[in-house]
């Protein structure tokens, strides 16, 4: 993944281009996203709620340095057609090719204990599973990700690593998991992980910036 030489031509192409970068989030209905972006926005109109697919448009927050744009939840959505939710996912996939070059990082959120039962279902259909499927996505666009591996508290402490190693393996990434500074394992809903998180985002953004040549 080519990040570094993938900003260094965006200097070039949008040296007169003064638009804030874009940081978008992503992930499965029901993982967490609600709660990532009002610890991130300090908001609390944002609705969180245990039904799958409480966000259903795309919403964007100016975080000063960048824009965060909160992608509605992909996979199932309780109450929807099916139609109506290839459609949304649709429009996830239109967004982030149509805007790629004005991303600085991807955030795409997973539930760490729910990941290997999903993936496996998905495969036993036949299909790629939707996970995977968008994290080869965003990397094909070369864009940065920051996978958060949320709800680790539903995981016994002694088993992270193991936990965390299987999730490198299905992402085509050699374990040891440390190795790879764009996992996070996360407690959103007590907050834990969130600083690293942001610590994250900050530096490619500011990458990104640099190297397009935006003050």
């Amino acid at each position: 993944m080519d990040f570094f030489e993938r900003y260094k031509n965006l200097k070039e192409k949008y040296k007169e281009k003064k638009t804030k970068p874009k940081v978008v989030v992503v992930g499965r209905s029901n993982v967490g996203k609600s709660t990532f972006v009002r610890l991130m926005t300090g908001r609390k109109d944002i609705r969180v709620g245990k039904k799958p697919g409480v966000t259903l448009k795309i919403n964007e927050y100016d975080m000063g340095e960048y824009i965060l744009v909160d992608m509605p939840g992909f996979g199932y959505m309780a109450g929807l057609p099916k139609k109506v939710q290839e459609k949304i996912k649709d429009e996830i996939v239109h967004y982030i090719e149509n805007h790629a070059d004005e991303i600085a990082a991807a955030v795409q959120i997973i539930d760490a204990k729910a990941f290997f039962e999903i993936v496996e279902r998905w495969k036993g259909r036949g299909e790629i599973p939707i996970d995977l499927e968008m994290f080869d996505f965003i990397t094909d666009l070369k864009i940065s990700p920051i996978l958060v591996a949320n709800k680790m508290d539903k995981i016994k402490k002694d088993e992270w690593d193991e936990v965390l190693d299987g999730i490198c393996e299905y992402l085509k990434c050699q374990p040891p998991w440390h190795q790879w500074k764009f996992i996070v394992p996360a407690i959103l809903k007590e907050g834990k992980g969130i600083e690293e998180i942001k610590k994250k985002i900050l530096e490619r953004v500011r990458l990104f910036k640099k190297l397009r040549g935006i003050e």
